[in-house]
């Protein structure tokens, strides 16, 4: 996308001290900070980092205000849909921290289980439909397909897996199988996969600290793979596991750079048994603060409320629609359980949202190609 860059002498105009800003002028400079997000403009490293020096639940709720005014303008009010299947669980070769499915440090209670069959995912997929999802991700632990042995036949179930999806219901199957090689991001796209799911997790400064077994770079590359083969990037990171204010501006930063299309947001839900288990949870508050700067920052993107949203939000968790999010996924997660579909479509009733598939970034609001 091209930036329009925010000009010195707006910058010095608006510039007042956040942290002892009264409430309106702290309401004021949000507010035209928004204007000239929706009017083209991208906020720098430098200008985010000002707005985490909000505190307090008043100005953190100013804050959304303004994310929730660049949402409504430039994503509308549509709450993209899209419900996971878990169809390879457990045992798996890598050390995320954060994951209770690694062979490393197996959570209590995770299932572990061989690659699903292709009626059992369909019938899930045929519910997740019914429960008003217009996507259904299909997710497998490991590496990923471009470390499978080359007798391995399980990509090439998936493959066929998808395209029974597409054939025999309308609900759009995408991926999240690990890294892709060039090869196999075409071989998904032919199958008919739009969008893929491939989270950064964290800043490439942050990352090392919780994976050691593959890179922060080898995640964007696969990213590249799969956007050079025309299929829409769902990627996204974990917030609330012990990462720095800046950790989590670089990781937009480094999403907006990728031109990423949907932005997963997960909150970490601490899983009994990992290195991570022992965290706190994340403030509520704190979670809609960093919700609403990504949005700042992400204006156009689908940004997703993620696994821990029901753990992390609890009765606060309509606030993140006035934060930034504008899409959600419905049903259960990978290891743990999600709140009834019903419950999420009275949700956004209340909110006077409608859930279905949000638009998708093509270029920025004066028509420049991405």
């Amino acid at each position: 996308m091209v930036q329009v860059p925010i000009s010195p002498s707006a910058r010095s105009s608006q510039s007042i001290d956040l942290r002892s800003a009264t409430p309106d002028e702290l309401r004021d400079r949000l507010d035209a900070i928004a204007t000239r997000i929706i009017a083209g403009e991208r906020l720098d490293k430098t200008e985010a980092l000002a707005l985490t020096e909000i505190e307090g639940q008043e100005n953190i709720l100013l804050l959304c205000e303004a994310a929730d005014r660049v949402r409504r303008e430039c994503c509308g009010n549509t709450v993209d849909l899209c419900s996971i299947i878990n169809v390879k669980s457990g045992g798996c070769s890598e050390n995320c921290s954060f994951c209770s499915q690694s062979a490393y440090h197996p959570g209590e209670g995770s299932p572990i289980y061989g690659l699903k069959s292709a009626d059992e995912i369909l019938e899930q997929a045929k519910a997740a439909e019914a429960a008003g999802a217009r996507r259904f991700c299909l997710v497998s632990q490991g590496r990923g397909p471009k470390y499978n042995s080359p007798k391995s036949k399980e990509f090439e179930q998936v493959l066929e897996t998808v395209r029974r999806i597409i054939t025999e219901t309308s609900i759009k199957p995408c991926c999240a199988l690990g890294e892709v090689t060039a090869e196999q991001a075409e071989a998904l796209a032919e199958a008919g996969v739009t969008r893929y799911n491939h989270n950064l997790e964290a800043s490439e400064n942050f990352y090392p600290e919780i994976v050691s077994t593959h890179t922060w770079r080898d995640r964007v590359e696969t990213v590249n793979n799969l956007k050079s083969a025309g299929i829409q990037a769902c990627t996204g990171g974990i917030i609330g596991m012990g990462e720095s204010w800046e950790d989590r501006i670089d990781l937009a930063l480094s999403l907006r750079d990728l031109e990423v299309e949907s932005v997963p947001l997960n909150l970490l839900n601490p899983r009994e048994g990992t290195p991570l288990g022992h965290l706190p949870k994340l403030d509520p508050f704190d979670a809609l603060k960093a919700i609403a700067i990504f949005r700042l920052l992400l204006p156009e993107q689908i940004i997703r409320y993620a696994g821990g949203r029901e753990a992390v939000m609890g009765e606060l968790q309509s606030f993140g629609f006035k934060a930034g999010i504008n899409a959600m996924l419905v049903g259960h997660y990978l290891t743990t359980m999600g709140q009834p579909p019903e419950r999420d479509r009275a949700m956004l009733a209340e909110l006077g949202l409608e859930g279905g598939e949000a638009p998708v970034p093509q270029g920025d609001r004066h028509g420049r190609s991405r």
